[in-house]
C-alpha cells in the first residue's frame, strides 16, 4: 500500500497515523462558500475510505473556488502533516493557508491575516500526498481553519478528503475542573474561641 513518503509502510500501518479524525468535533465543522450546506462533514473519514466519495464531497459555489473550513477538535492535538484530496479536472486545490486556534474567521480575516503556514498543493488524487507542518507551530491545536484560495483553473472546487496526521492530547476542550467554594459562609462552621470555650466573644 502507497503511503507517505518518510516512512516504510511495510512494516507500518498507514492508516493508524491518521486518526486525527477521530478527534474532530464533527457536529460543529463548517465550511464557508460550499455549493451544499453541510457537504464539509463527508470528506473527513478514516484514512482507508479516502477514496470513497460515494457520502458526497465538499463542492464551493458555481465560479466562485475559494473555501474555508473550519476543523474543531474534542480535545488538543498536535499536527505533523495534513494530505488533501481534490477532484478532477482542474477543481483540486492549488493552495492552502492554515490557522490555528482562530474561531469565526471568514474570507476577508483570511485574505488580510497572515497564516500559520501555506502550501502550494499538487492534485493528489490518491491521497498518498502529505504536506508536513511546522511541528513545533502546531502543538495545542484546539481547532485548525483551512483557507483554500484558488484551484487549478476550473469554475469550481472540490474537496474529497482531509486527513491530518498527529496526536491527540489528554486535554479536553471546553472541559474544565471547577472547584466550587462556599459563598455564604455557614455559622455553625464557623464558631468563634468563645463559642468554643476560648477567650474571645463572638464579633457580629
Amino acid at each position: 500500500m502507497a503511503c507517505l513518503h518518510d516512512h516504510d509502510c511495510e512494516d507500518h500501518d498507514c492508516s493508524s497515523d491518521w486518526s486525527l479524525y477521530k478527534h474532530i468535533d464533527l457536529p460543529k465543522v463548517s465550511a464557508l462558500n460550499e455549493a451544499v450546506p453541510g457537504s464539509v462533514n463527508s470528506i473527513f473519514k478514516a484514512w482507508e475510505q479516502r477514496l470513497d466519495s460515494s457520502g458526497g464531497y465538499l463542492e464551493s459555489n458555481e465560479g466562485d473556488p475559494e473555501l474555508l473550513v473550519f476543523i474543531p477538535f474534542t480535545s488538543d492535538v498536535k499536527i505533523k502533516s495534513i494530505s488533501v484530496v481534490g477532484g478532477p479536472d482542474g477543481t483540486s486545490p492549488s493552495k492552502m493557508r492554515v490557522f490555528i486556534n482562530r474561531d469565526g474567521i471568514d474570507f476577508s480575516d483570511a485574505q488580510g491575516m497572515q497564516p500559520v503556514q501555506e502550501w502550494d498543493l499538487v492534485e493528489n488524487f490518491q491521497g498518498v500526498l502529505e504536506y508536513q507542518t511546522r511541528y513545533s507551530r502546531f502543538q495545542s491545536v484546539g481547532n485548525l481553519t483551512l483557507h483554500f484560495p484558488e484551484n487549478f483553473g476550473a469554475e469550481t472546487t472540490q474537496i474529497h478528503y482531509i486527513g491530518l496526521r498527529g496526536e491527540a492530547t489528554q486535554l479536553k476542550r471546553d472541559v474544565v475542573a471547577t472547584i466550587v467554594y462556599e459563598i455564604t459562609p455557614n455559622p455553625s462552621d464557623h464558631k468563634t474561641r468563645a463559642e468554643s470555650g476560648g477567650a474571645f466573644s463572638r464579633v457580629e
